[in-house]
């Protein structure tokens, strides 16, 4: 799918420069492709984007090394390969349809896919072949965000608060950007305060795997499934114990946390259960969390708006439960700030390249829990 983003800067402003931005998330779905303009003094737009799934093959070995297994490395080196494979088929679609050529690229943001997520211990692990990547596309290639941070003492995520307080801050109204991907992360932009984000436990990332498992399809479209089930309150207030809802930010999470072994532990009596009771208890977790940490932000302040990005603001019955617990809040999405939802992230990661190659931070440090800023990102040239 190819779309243009209502322009936001001037264009009159000599120099510009055009950046690619892909993201695979922990939904494991596929890659999200754009590409971005950047004019002088950091302004930008988004000119393209580009969607390309992934095959069920490479879903699975993704999946496989989400946990500890035999022969890690080199499953791990095999599917980087394939990976970046992707990615640069994605990079070559997006490039062709719109008629531009690598050489006019300055860079390539890439995160990579997260396949294990250990900030507490000192480490996140994304799967990308950066070498192979530059060597395919024939554009520099910027990777490895996560570790810079981390090395600074942070988590390494979230990453993506530092591009909305670029891209959707406003000097009076104040704004939380929430994204619903696998796991659910919001960024907190309040008039003259410093911007916080954190992640808040699973957006996607359970009921996408519970339906997979029960119905073979890979995301609940719209929540319809979830809406013909019953909300069972035990199952949920079993699941809210988890530990990591009761951490303080800086925080961060992923599949290390939640997963349907988790599931399956903290409510034992699934079997028998009608299935889609399940998922529309996922689904209130989903909206607990957010809503619990949303309610914290904005105490005593009025006239609160949140912007949904992510998949999950396509899941309409998903984003009413939020209206639902929201009174106070107006929710709308990020498309009518001027960037599609699906196109977030892979926009934050076009301006984190263009951050590093202009040796600017990328982190907040008062998001990941860094002790200072730093540069984000290894570089691979063409």
């Amino acid at each position: 799918m190819l779309c243009a983003v209502v322009p936001k800067p001037d264009s009159s402003k000599s120099t510009r420069s055009l950046y690619l931005g892909l993201m695979s998330g922990t939904s494991l779905d596929g890659v999200d492709g754009v590409l971005v303009e950047f004019f002088v003094g950091g302004e930008f737009r988004v000119l393209a984007h580009r969607y390309h799934p992934f095959l069920p093959e490479l879903q699975t070995d993704l999946l496989a090394l989400c946990v500890s297994g035999p022969d890690e490395l080199e499953r791990a080196a095999r599917v980087s390969i394939s990976l970046s494979r992707d990615y640069a088929a994605t990079v070559e679609h997006l490039l062709t349809c719109i008629n531009i050529d690598p050489a006019d690229i300055r860079a390539l943001g890439c995160h990579g896919q997260t396949v294990r997520h250990r900030p507490e211990q000192g480490f996140s692990v994304q799967l990308v072949n950066g070498a192979l990547l530059a060597e395919l596309t024939g554009i520099d290639v910027v990777t490895d965000f996560r570790s810079r941070d981390l090395a600074a003492g942070g988590q390494g995520a979230p990453l993506v608060p530092a591009f909305h307080e670029a891209f959707f801050r406003d000097p009076v109204v104040p704004r939380i950007v929430l994204n619903l991907g696998g796991i659910a992360n919001l960024t907190c932009l309040f008039p003259g305060e410093a911007t916080r984000g954190y992640d808040t436990g699973p957006a996607n990332i359970l009921m996408d795997a519970w339906i997979q498992r029960h119905r073979g399809e890979t995301y609940d479209a719209d929540g319809r499934w979830a809406k013909q089930g019953q909300l069972k309150t035990d199952w949920l207030e079993r699941l809210m114990r988890h530990s990591f809802f009761e951490n303080l930010p800086p925080k961060s999470t992923g599949r290390e946390d939640f997963n349907l072994e988790w599931l399956a532990e903290q409510c034992s009596d699934l079997s028998g259960a009608q299935a889609q009771d399940v998922q529309r208890t996922l689904l209130e977790l989903t909206v607990w969390s957010v809503t619990q940490a949303i309610q914290s932000e904005v105490c005593g302040k009025s006239k609160v708006e949140l912007y949904v990005c992510g998949g999950g603001a396509r899941n309409t019955f998903l984003l009413q439960r939020l209206v639902d617990s929201l009174p106070r809040v107006s929710v709308a999405t990020t498309e009518i700030l001027g960037l599609p939802v699906q196109q977030v992230e892979a926009a934050a990661f076009a301006w984190l390249a263009w951050a590093q190659v202009n040796r600017k931070p990328g982190n907040l440090p008062q998001v990941t829990g860094a002790r200072h800023p730093v540069l984000l990102g290894a570089l691979y040239p063409a």
